[in-house]
Order: structure tokens, then sequence, then C-alpha cells
């Protein structure tokens, strides 16, 4: 009777761990479906509005919104950069902002000071800001002094005064918080938020988290893959 007892309780708990297994499995195909839906809302990519980092023709785009105190965002921010640069001509980097409100004033206030250094330098002169933030960030929201914005700039090369002139403006802030809103439509909640685009086939799809190089590229080769199919 005592073993009849254990058999039983055994197979009730595989059967449990198998509901739970399913519920589950169910769960995160719905979240991926509803994850798909809002990707959907994506702003298109243009080369006049955005900043972009590679090819502007690349038939795929990594498009991230992203939080310059977001410490996961400055372990993402360098292996993009090798994404890019390995599948040069095929995939391009969409940088758009998704400052989070715990991690404020800082990441608004870096936030801004990009959109003054590319105001100032182009394209190059963001990137080059954007990059340096995020080395010497220690991130959770007060990891870079915000006093050392316009140090940065001038160490860059841009005009110190001219800098300060926009940054304290605040005219940045409105720009800011349209990536934001479209990041929110899109199904964007944290960061670093990526949503894959092949601008040929027109498929896309969106991740979380800071993804490590190789399931990047697994999410480029699909992408590609699929377009030579269709």
């Amino acid at each position: 009777m005592i073993d009849e007892e254990g058999f039983m309780d055994r197979a009730i708990e595989r059967g449990i761990e198998s509901y739970i297994q399913k519920q589950r499995a169910v769960s995160a195909s719905e979240k991926n479906r509803a994850r798909a839906q809002h990707a959907r809302n994506l702003r298109p990519v243009s080369a006049e509005r955005d900043h972009i980092y590679g090819d502007p023709n690349a038939p795929i785009s990594l498009v991230e919104y992203s939080d310059f105190e977001c410490p996961f965002c400055k372990r993402f921010h360098p292996t993009v950069k090798k994404l890019i640069e390995q599948n040069a001509g095929k995939v391009n980097w969409v940088y758009r902002h998704f400052p989070l409100e715990f991690h404020n004033p800082g990441a608004q206030k870096e936030a801004e000071a990009t959109e003054c250094a590319s105001e100032l330098g182009g394209n190059g002169a963001f990137w080059r800001y954007s990059d340096l933030i995020y080395q010497r960030t220690t991130s959770n929201g007060r990891g870079f002094p915000i006093d050392r914005l316009v140090p940065l700039a001038e160490e860059i090369g841009l005009d110190g005064k001219r800098f300060r002139d926009c940054l304290d403006s605040g005219r940045m802030a409105d720009r800011v918080r349209e990536d934001y809103e479209d990041g929110v439509k899109a199904g964007i909640s944290g960061t670093p938020g990526t949503i894959f685009l092949n601008h040929v086939s027109g498929d896309l799809f969106a991740t979380a988290g800071a993804l490590s190089l190789s399931r990047l590229q697994a999410a480029v080769d699909r992408l590609l893959s699929d377009q030579t199919a269709k």
C-alpha cells in the first residue's frame, strides 16, 4: 500500500509539473505574439530623423530603445557595434532614446546631451559622444555626473559654449520624449528593447535584454534567410 501511495504521489507530481510547463509555454507564446503585434507600430526608420550606425541602406535595421544609465544597455552597446561591423552592408543600428524614470534626471539629460552633440557635430559626433558615456558611466541613475556633460562635448571637439546653451535650453527634451513615446507604442517596456526589421521583406520581430553576439547574429541570419526564401 505504501509503495502504491508513493507511486500515485509521484504520478500526480509529474502531472502537475507537466501542466505547469505547458502553461508556461502557452504564456510565452502569447507574450511573443503580443510583442510582435506591438512591434508593427514601430516608427519607420529615417536617415533624416534617426541616428544610424553602419550603412543606412542596409536591408536590416536593429532598432534599439535604450537608456544611458541602464547597466544592461552599457553591456549591450559594444556588442551591437560588433554585430554591425561583422555584417557590413547587411545590418545597421538605429539608436532611439528610452530613459527610464528611475534613472532620471541623469538618463534624460544624457539623452538630451547626445542630441546636442548631434546638432553641433552631426551623426558621427552623436555616436562618439554616446560611446564615451557608455564607457564611463557606472550606471543606475548617477553613473555619469551631469556637470561633466559639457566637458565631454569639448573632449570630442565640440564648442563648449554652444553645447551648454543647447543643453541648458531644454529644447532637446521633446526629441527624447518623442522617441520614448514611439517606443511605448511599439511595445517597449524596458531597456534595452530591440526590434529587428527587414526593409526588403517587411519582416520584423522584437527582443528584450542584453542579448549575446551569437543570439543577435542568429536573428540577423534568420531575417536574411527568410528574405532569400521569399
